[in-house]
């Protein structure tokens, strides 16, 4: 899929989910991500990078990044 410009959205290439704590790569997504759900449901987080991500204490989504730290 593509960046998103909805939700809290805008353009980021990270999207954290807010309820699950994993951070999604936009450039790599995955059906299994479920991006949009993310956003509709308003648990979409915008980060401009990984490591920002991770120190805000965001995973890795198995699907898209992998590598999970948990």
């Amino acid at each position: 899929m593509a960046r998103r410009w909805k939700g809290h959205m805008q353009g980021q290439r990270y999207l954290g989910n807010k309820h699950k704590m994993e951070v999604h790569d936009l450039e790599n997504e995955k059906s299994q991500c479920q991006i949009d759900e993310i956003i509709d449901n308003g648990h979409d987080v915008p980060f401009v990078s990984l490591d920002t991500a991770h120190a805000a204490g965001y995973d890795n989504c198995a699907y898209c990044i992998g590598g999970s730290r948990r």
